[in-house]
Order: structure tokens, then C-alpha cells, then sequence
């Protein structure tokens, strides 16, 4: 009869798990602090807007959202959309922060983060607070 309870929670808790992961799914916050940005990203930035999407090689998720920031970007004057594949740059998902990929970094041509997409963004509510920032 343990084993049953033992099973229970364990889907309880997988179930619980599988929840919250999807609700943080395509998340959009707002950028913390100012980091001094590394090479390999600052070399990607352009006029306007850029979103750098930090991806890695076998990331299936990264593949949508490659489609969705693409799409974005083609569509929308003064936005630009970069990909950086970090699985051999530790260093420098270390020093963003980087937790996951995809992860989508929406950076001025200063360097200043605006926002960051954590998974698959949406592309309305991207947009949507992509606005602001803009010509």
C-alpha cells in the first residue's frame, strides 16, 4: 500500500511541476539590472532593436521561436532578430543569467536589455511590450 501512496505523489508532484512550467512558458520580464554584455552578443546588435535568441543544439523549442522571432522581425520596422547558439559559451549564459533555452534577450543598440523571453515568446504580447522601445 506504500508504494501506491508513493506513486500518487510522485505524479501529484510531476503534475504540479508540469503547471508551472507551462504557465512561465513564453514569459515576459522586464530587465533587471545593467550588465556589461559579452562579445559574442554585443557583436550581434543593430540599429533599432535586436532580439538575440540564446538557443543550444538539440533545443526543439529553440526552432519555433526562431520561427516566431524571424516572422516578428521581418514584419517590424527597426527590429532585428539574431541567433546565438551557446552550447560551447558557458560563460556567457553565465554571466546573462541564462537558465534555459530558448531564452530571447530584446537589447537597444547601446546594449541595454529591455526585456527577456524565457521559452517560446508570443508573438503579440512581445510586440505588445516591444512597442515602447520602437521608432
Amino acid at each position: 500500500m506504500t508504494g501506491v501512496w508513493a506513486l500518487l505523489g510522485a505524479l501529484a508532484a510531476a503534475g504540479a511541476i508540469g503547471v508551472l512550467l507551462k504557465v512561465r512558458e513564453g514569459r515576459i520580464s522586464r530587465a533587471k539590472d545593467s550588465i556589461d554584455l559579452p562579445a559574442p552578443v554585443r557583436d550581434l546588435l543593430a540599429p533599432g532593436v535586436t532580439l538575440v535568441q540564446l538557443s543550444t543544439t538539440f533545443c526543439a523549442p529553440c526552432r519555433h521561436a526562431k520561427v516566431v522571432l524571424r516572422d516578428l522581425a521581418d514584419r517590424t520596422d527597426g527590429l532585428t532578430h539574431a541567433e546565438l547558439d551557446v552550447t560551447n559559451l558557458p560563460d556567457v549564459t553565465t554571466k546573462l543569467g541564462v537558465m534555459r533555452t530558448p531564452t530571447t534577450l530584446a537589447l537597444t543598440s547601446d546594449g541595454t536589455e529591455v526585456l527577456r523571453v524565457g521559452g517560446v515568446p508570443k508573438r503579440d504580447s512581445l510586440l505588445a511590450a516591444l512597442r515602447p522601445h520602437l521608432p
